[in-house]
């Protein structure tokens, strides 16, 4: 117990506190290896801080990730003050929609996971490596593949070194056929725009939509941004994955239109061109990363009218039987969002 405990202070300091670039005098070399408890403040961050706060990240609300803990509010929200007064750091901006992470939140958000994964693989070293074994072809978008599953990936394939996962990107039309086909066991897919009665499915993780701005904007200072407002920018449309039908699906609905400036698939295009100034959009938080390809920094700012989250889930036929890897792979991916430590990317700012 007590060389996991080290091993835990050893993670914990590292990982958060160089994400974090914080002052040298917090750094590793100011701390004395021997001595664990000076790398934790004297375990004044646990691993209660981080879980809770990685919760309250994915889901936005304190409410909601009292629910998914099955805790109070009061504890939730008592965790979290802690914690930003340990790391002197504001994690949140609070406000009506809820908790919205800061860019320190969001750093420390990527450092709180590694640093949870890794206590839990810590925690299983003395168990059995699983036994599963077999292969799945598995079927991916291009938004999820880019930016969701290479994570969980990673993780199944030290978790289960026996598991031959085979991937392909296709589109959602190619992908709902070689599902019906049996081309493909499962696939991982934006479940909001899954509408075929011959499959099912499982939502996993549900991201926010926010409008991108670059560094600077004049929407920044002005709280929420209404349509009518984005309908006098230039707008930058991406198409991928069906984004710009869901895009008009939401525009729809006010008494305006997006002026359209340049149409692409490519989500680092679209991020190219917000940071440098050639138009706004409106994506998820999931593919949000706050600089360019360029260097640029890019903002979000909420809408006036809440806009439909973009959706990421499991799918298979309907009907399948699943295989002890079929099986194996969805209740990872289960256990994983319903464990708010594992989710991933519902990055908010």
């Amino acid at each position: 117990m007590l060389l996991l405990r080290e091993l835990f202070c050893k993670i914990l300091f590292y990982n958060i506190f160089e994400s974090l670039q914080l002052q040298s005098e917090f750094r590793a070399s100011s701390f004395p290896m021997a001595r664990p408890q000076a790398l934790c403040y004297a375990m004044l961050m646990n691993l209660r801080h981080l879980k809770y706060f990685v919760a309250t990240a994915e889901t936005g609300q304190v409410s909601r990730a009292a629910t998914a803990l099955s805790i109070s509010q009061s504890s939730v929200t008592g965790a979290i003050k802690e914690l930003e007064a340990i790391i002197d750091a504001e994690l949140f901006v609070r406000s009506s929609q809820g908790m919205e992470l800061t860019d320190s939140g969001r750093e420390f958000l990527a450092a709180s996971r590694d640093i949870l994964e890794k206590v839990d693989e810590a925690k299983k070293l003395t168990k059995r490596r699983s036994e599963v074994s077999g292969s799945i072809t598995l079927a991916a978008t291009y938004t999820v593949l880019g930016y969701f599953l290479p994570f969980h990936i990673d993780r199944l394939t030290r978790l289960h070194p026996d598991l031959d996962i085979q991937i392909s990107e296709l589109n959602r039309e190619s992908i709902e056929d070689g599902l019906l086909s049996n081309r493909f066991d499962l696939a991982i897919l934006l479940t909001s725009n899954l509408h075929n009665p011959d499959l099912e499915f499982e939502t996993l993780l549900k991201s926010s939509r926010r409008l991108w701005v670059p560094n600077g904007h004049r929407f920044l200072g002005n709280g929420k941004a209404s349509f009518e407002e984005i309908a006098e920018e230039d707008y930058i449309m991406l198409t991928v994955d069906e984004a710009a039908h869901a895009t008009m699906k939401y525009w729809s609905k006010t008494n305006f239109r997006p002026k359209t400036k340049m149409r692409t698939s490519s989500v680092e295009a679209t991020r190219s061109m917000v940071a440098n100034g050639h138009g706004v959009t409106i994506l998820s938080d999931m593919v949000y990363r706050p600089w360019s390809l360029e260097g640029k920094r890019l903002e979000t700012v909420s809408t006036d009218m809440e806009t439909p989250t973009m959706n990421v889930g499991i799918a298979w036929r309907k009907g399948t039987e699943f295989t002890p890897a079929m099986r194996l792979l969805l209740d990872y991916f289960k256990s994983s969002f319903v464990s708010p430590q594992m989710a991933q990317f519902s990055g908010r700012k």
